[in-house]
């Protein structure tokens, strides 16, 4: 394996460093990404995977509140793709939510999310350490809020599948999972980790079953309408931490990431010949991780 050390900011040093490089994959953002695609087109790599590996593109919408810098490099990629006589080629790969998020410790813990503003445990709807949670649990056309999930070390599998299939039949977006579930079930699935009896707030009917999970699991529930207010409310006294998570609560709402059809998981299914991706579902891999923490 070669290792290059690049200086990002240096968009020549970048175009030198790439040349004969056919698949370009960024783990990046921002300013720096769009250095690298610049590099990479100058350089005549064919084909450019960008560093979009969660919500899809169909559900970004206009104006993302949380937009990293994803738009202008998704625009730059389009006008490298119609450039001639040399255009690069690019094709997202989506997988929903990284189940690393809800590990212990977080994205932090494993070396990713520094910029994402959900490295944390507690940044995002639960913190299974401290068996809190914080969730809307219905769209605002009141169904249930449906999330896809994905181990970071499976969306690895995957990518190098799909590069199996040959990068000359991508599409433009490739879609992954291991699991999908309702952000409700990801609350219960994390309560039984922890074994620990689930409190609602404000009260609801169902509980996971004072019995069987001895520890408190505390939940707060917030309708969308609700939501919309208290983000607008936190904008209006710049408390932009809280409105940062309640964009991301509002964001999962409006299924940012979810899918209902996995076309690399079709794709491999149907390819045979000994490919194979099992990726794990959501509680095998909080088994894996919260069992030896516990």
């Amino acid at each position: 394996m070669q290792v290059a050390v690049v200086d990002f900011d240096n968009v020549e040093e970048l175009r030198y460093t790439l040349q004969g490089v056919d698949l370009l994959i960024s783990t990046i953002s921002a300013a720096e990404q769009i250095n690298l695609i610049d590099a990479a087109r100058r350089a005549r790599v064919r084909l450019f995977v960008p560093s979009e590996f969660e919500g899809d593109l169909s559900h970004r919408p206009t104006n993302d509140p949380l937009d990293r810098g994803s738009q202008a490099a998704l625009e730059l990629l389009h006008r490298c793709s119609q450039s001639r006589p040399h255009s690069m080629q690019y094709t997202v790969f989506s997988c929903g939510l990284f189940m690393e998020r809800f590990g212990p410790g977080g994205l932090r813990s494993y070396n990713i999310g520094s910029s994402t503003g959900v490295q944390n445990s507690n940044d995002y709807v639960v913190d299974v350490a401290n068996a809190t949670a914080e969730i809307i649990e219905n769209n605002s056309q009141g169904r249930p809020v449906r999330v896809n999930l994905t181990s970071v070390y499976d969306v690895a599998r995957f990518m190098a599948a799909a590069i199996e299939l040959g990068p000359g039949s991508w599409p433009r977006e490739f879609r992954m999972r291991g699991d999908h579930m309702a952000v409700r079930d990801i609350i219960t699935a994390c309560s039984g980790v922890r074994r620990g009896t689930l409190l609602t707030y404000p009260p609801a009917t169902w509980h996971s079953g004072i019995d069987d999970y001895p520890v408190p699991f505390n939940l707060a529930i917030h309708t969308y309408q609700a939501a919309v207010a208290e983000a607008e409310y936190c904008q209006e006294n710049a408390d932009w931490p809280r409105w940062h998570y309640f964009q991301r609560l509002i964001a999962t709402a409006d299924g940012r990431y979810h899918f209902s059809q996995a076309n690399l998981n079709d794709a491999i299914n149907a390819a045979g010949g000994g490919l194979e991706v099992r990726p794990l579902n959501f509680r095998q891999w909080l088994d894996q991780v919260w069992g030896p923490a516990m």
